[in-house]
């Protein structure tokens, strides 16, 4: 689903209904070619010059299968909310050495998670008037952004992301996450474009957690819970492949996600990379749950989206 070209402030009625039937919208050319370049240099100077490899502690950033197992959970994620943090893609690392295997600027998977806090690069296209809009136009209050990172699919290695829905990773009560998502380049089904279960959000529950246990995260499972509660369909049926449907789409594109959609990216096995931006936002007004991975630093708040 891909609404037209983004020419006002704000969500327009149709994009606003399109986004509530689907649970997803598309908007090509939220960034200008500048932007974009802007965020892309900005990206390329942390791979290649504040990146270290040498006194990187290893944290690689693995989402798991299915069912969650072996999803990342070390001290330097879980403090990362407020950092900016370098995650190392799985397949760039010999695992006998514990070695890269490609340069540095070609093995890392994510760089978060604070990108709108402490880079001013990010932090303007983040918090803006366009984004305000966007979320008062969605119905929030009191909008607040967290966990903002670049993503970036490294050429043939950038591995799958399993069908998941984000608010099991931001969980408010009621749920309310939902995520902007920037493409830095073209994203297409070889490089691994995102895809969606189109509707999901209204029925799709949320099953399980991610959360801080100990030291470390896991999973747990929870009650389930939809964005109004209604009886749980079978979630069997939304195991095949033939019900998500590609989002294919060119840079500059900004991608809105319902937290309760079920939404996935397959390996990246094509030559080019797959870079993109994207940061949550949670109404500030519901309990966010003190048991989610991402917490903020003592004192501390989510930034606020207004002003």
């Amino acid at each position: 689903m891909t609404s037209s070209d983004q020419k006002t402030v704000g969500l327009t009625p149709d994009q606003l209904a399109q986004f509530q039937r689907d649970g997803y919208l598309l908007i090509p050319n939220f960034l200008s070619e500048e932007e974009i370049e802007a965020l892309r240099a900005r990206t390329d100077t942390m791979l290649n010059k504040d990146f270290d490899p040498s006194t990187h502690p290893g944290t690689q950033f693995t989402t798991g299968d299915d069912k969650g197992e072996d999803h990342v959970g070390d001290q330097y994620f879980l403090t990362s909310g407020s950092k900016v943090r370098f995650f190392l893609e799985p397949d760039a690392i010999d695992h006998t050495s514990h070695k890269l295997t490609r340069p540095p600027s070609l093995s890392i998977n994510k760089i978060g998670h604070g990108l709108h806090m402490l880079d001013p690069t990010f932090g303007s296209v983040t918090i803006n008037e366009k984004t305000r809009a966007i979320a008062k136009g969605m119905g929030y209050s009191d909008p607040r952004v967290l966990q903002s990172m670049v993503i970036l699919k490294q050429p043939e290695i950038g591995g799958a992301v399993p069908s998941h829905m984000d608010s099991t990773f931001l969980y408010t009560d009621p749920p309310s996450a939902v995520g902007f998502w920037i493409a830095l380049e073209d994203c297409t089904k070889t490089n691994g474009c995102l895809s969606f279960v189109p509707g999901s959000h209204q029925w799709a529950a949320v099953t399980k957690r991610f959360v801080r246990q100990g030291e470390g995260t896991g999973f747990e499972d929870v009650e389930p819970v939809t964005p109004n509660r209604p009886a749980i369909p079978e979630m069997g049926k939304v195991k095949t492949g033939g019900e998500f449907v590609m989002g294919e789409c060119k840079a500059g594109t900004l991608v809105l996600i319902h937290g309760s959609i079920l939404h996935k990216s397959e390996r990246n096995t094509s030559p080019d990379s797959r870079w993109i931006y994207t940061f949550h936002v949670i109404e500030g007004e519901n309990v966010y749950d003190k048991k989610n991975w991402l917490q903020p630093e003592e004192g501390q708040e989510f930034t606020k989206l207004y002003e």
